[in-house]
């Protein structure tokens, strides 16, 4: 399968139509049992663009590092979360779109069109936005506000392994990967665990049942 390779296409169409101040937004994080889901809203000045910018996915830990700090240094970035307590009051779409509008209320001032991954754009956002499918692969603003998200979630997931050490969140950033779900039959569930994910639910309920 080829590649997509992202460009300013989107946000040289929308400049054309008016807008002057473009974001790209992008998400990480909704499928995890445990931890924050994270959003970053970007605004990029293309005169400055880090080297290599792409998809959060297809690039090294290494290389997200390197391009999160210079995005840090040219570009207007706003990274937000939404807590595992409001993931499990609001559901996990709904708290992602929380994420979302908060990163984007985070940017130094109002943008006037925002370019989001996906195929649904949140409700309550302050300005025309278009969804973009695979627009982290397609688009350089989201392109960035996926480095940005995913950088700022991982070393959210780092810090919290220290604290709780055994679930592997330095290497798996909350997924559930088979010794993540060992360690949640062997450890327990933790405060920071999504009550409302499956896996975890099904602990709680399975020690509910047979506490005397």
């Amino acid at each position: 399968m080829t590649r997509l390779h992202p460009d300013a296409s989107f946000e040289t169409a929308a400049r054309a139509r008016g807008a002057l101040r473009i974001a790209g937004v992008d998400e990480v994080g909704r499928g995890p049992l445990a931890g924050p889901v994270t959003a970053a809203a970007v605004v990029l000045d293309f005169t400055c663009l880090p080297a290599g910018l792409a998809d959060s996915k297809a690039l090294t830990p290494a290389a997200r590092a390197r391009i999160a700090a210079e995005l840090a240094g040219c570009a207007e970035v706003s990274v937000a979360h939404a807590t595992v307590e409001e993931i499990d009051a609001l559901n996990i779409l709904q708290a992602t779109y929380l994420a979302m509008r908060r990163a984007v209320a985070g940017l130094r001032a109002p943008p006037d069109h925002l370019l989001i991954d996906g195929n649904r754009i949140p409700p309550g956002l302050p300005c025309p936005a278009e969804a973009v499918v695979k627009g982290d692969a397609r688009v350089l603003s989201i392109a960035a506000a996926s480095i940005a998200a995913k950088v700022a979630r991982d070393a959210v997931m780092v810090d919290l392994a220290q604290h709780h050490p055994g679930y592997g969140w330095d290497r798996n950033a909350g997924y559930p990967t088979r010794d993540h779900l060992a360690a949640l039959l062997g450890l327990g569930v933790t405060p920071h665990h999504r009550r409302s994910f499956r896996p975890v639910h099904n602990i709680l309920y399975q020690e509910k049942s047979i506490t005397p």
